[in-house]
Order: C-alpha cells, then structure tokens, then sequence
C-alpha cells in the first residue's frame, strides 16, 4: 500500500533448545502435582504445643503457684540473726536429751559403784575399828557422796566441750544450707524461663508454619516457573542443606556441562500498518552455558 510514516513494533522471543523447554514443561507438571496433593496437607497440623509448666511443676500449677525469688530470699535470708541461731544449735546440741540421758547413765553408773563397792568398805572399815555410830562414819559417806558428784559434773563438762565442734558444724552447715536454697531456687527458676522462651519460640514458629505452609508451597512453584530465567533465589524452611546453597551448587555444574548447548533468539520486525514482517534468527553458542545454569538451579529445586 503507498509508503508514509508509520508505528515501529519490536517482539523478542528467547527460545531454548528443544529437550531443554520439553524438560522443563516436564518439571513444571511434576511441581504442579505435587502442589495440588500438598498445598492442603500442611505436616504442621497435628503439631501439639509443648506445656512447659506442666513438664517443671506438674498439670494445674504454673510459675505464679510458687514463691517469688525475693520472696524465697526474704524467708531464708533477709532479717536471719546468725547469733540467735548459734544460741539456738549450741543449746540444742549440748543440752539434748540424748546429752542428758548420757550424763543420767552416768549418775546410774557412779550409783551404783558407791552402793556395791564403797559404801560396804567404808562400814567394814569403821566396824573393825568400832566407829560405827561414830561421825567419822557420815564423814566418810559426805566423802563418797562428794566425789561421785565431782566425777558425774567433770564427766558432763567432758562430754558437752567435745561436743562444741558439732555445734559449730551444724550452725555453719544450716547457714550454707540457706545460702544454697536461695542458689538452687535462682537457678531453677532461670532454667524455667530460659526453656519457656526456647519452647515459646518453637510453638510459634510451628503455628506460624502451618498458617503459611500454602504460601510456603507456592513459593517453591513460583521458583519452578522461573527457573529458566535465572530465579535462583527463593525461601526454602525445610530441614537439611540450605536451598540456596543447592541452586547456586546446580547452577555452576550445570554451567559447565551446558556450555556447548546451542540457543537460538528470533527477532520479528513489523514497521508500520500492514507492512512487511521480517524475522531473523541468530544462533548463539553462549546461551548454552546459561540454559546450563537454569536448569541446575531448576535441578536443585527438583530433587
């Protein structure tokens, strides 16, 4: 028709070889199957959320149902008069009924030692010597009496200075013992909530999991239908090796192993209306490295 101005359109279409575009339609029926049996089937669904109060203090109490720290504290420590309790063990140590019954044994003992033994000599003495209605006789008996007295208090004195050392022991033991409540209680209740954190965390984490898991799946077709234009990063949570470092890793072997592939772009020009369409094709043995890099990186993603 006459020549005249006229509108300039360009299109670029960039093909692949052949076994490349058939490989990645392949690829991309096979994520699209897998997303229609997955993106429903969330594996976080039946996740149950960890009570950590139940595992520490047993189903029905929480942290609140025990004393607070500085209240621990106040009860052990706070206001403790270490001379009272000094007074307190010592007298419970050396004046103990144990203590008392010793020192009465003793008596028993002593007692009995004067009525079989001494007593008999005395008046068997006194009778030779016919100074029985004497006083030399009760003189001798306040004699006796006056020694097992001297006896049973050295004995007692004995026996509770030996015992002074205990006391000691047990006031310096019940002290650290305090102090280690308080310790034990502070690190008890830091592991608590250093471990309800950490659990916190997890079921958040799992809940939020489950909310996005069809995001999560459609996230990874969406690296698929990119895949050949280089859509090498995507977000994978999944456990193992990182995803990234897998594509990137596919990516260069395939751009070795790619490097002689052939590639091919068509140009269509179409100047003005109704006129002429023209296309050209140029073979470019580069694009083979590229189309290489793209379908490890889809590898990567595939397997």
């Amino acid at each position: 028709m006459g020549g005249g101005g006229g509108s300039s359109k360009q299109k670029t279409i960039i093909r692949y070889a052949p076994y490349i575009e058939t490989r990645h339609q392949s690829f991309l029926n096979t994520v699209y199957s897998a997303r229609v049996s997955t993106i429903n089937s969330s594996p976080f669904t039946d996740y149950c959320d960890i009570e950590v109060d139940d595992a520490f203090f047993g189903a029905g109490y929480t942290i609140s149902s025990f004393p607070s720290l500085y209240d621990m504290f106040g009860k052990f420590m706070a206001g403790l008069d270490i001379e009272a309790l000094w007074a307190q063990i010592f007298d419970d140590t050396v004046n103990s009924s144990v203590v008392n019954n010793l020192v009465s044994a003793e008596s028993d003992l002593l007692e009995d030692e004067i009525t079989q033994n001494a007593l008999p000599q005395l008046q068997t003495g006194l009778r030779d010597l016919n100074a029985i209605m004497s006083s030399s006789y009760e003189t001798g008996r306040a004699l006796i009496r006056d020694t097992k007295t001297k006896l049973l208090s050295k004995f007692s004195a004995d026996l509770r200075y030996r015992l002074v050392p205990i006391a000691q022991s047990r006031w310096e033991a019940h002290l650290n013992w305090n102090k280690l409540v308080i310790g034990t209680y502070s690190e008890i209740m830091k592991l608590y909530f250093s471990a309800k954190t950490d659990v916190d965390e997890i079921n958040y984490a799992m809940a939020a999991k489950n909310i996005l898991w069809p995001f999560t799946v459609l996230d990874f077709e969406r690296a698929a239908l990119g895949a050949l234009q280089g859509a090498t990063n995507s977000k994978a949570d999944v456990a193992g090796a990182s995803t990234t470092a897998r594509v990137l890793s596919g990516a260069l072997s395939g751009a070795a192993m790619g490097a002689t592939i052939g590639g091919s772009i068509s140009t269509t020009t179409q100047t003005g209306t109704g006129a002429t369409t023209a296309t050209t094709t140029t073979s470019y043995a580069g694009y083979g490295a590229i189309a290489g890099a793209v379908l490890g990186a889809a590898a990567a993603y595939y397997y």
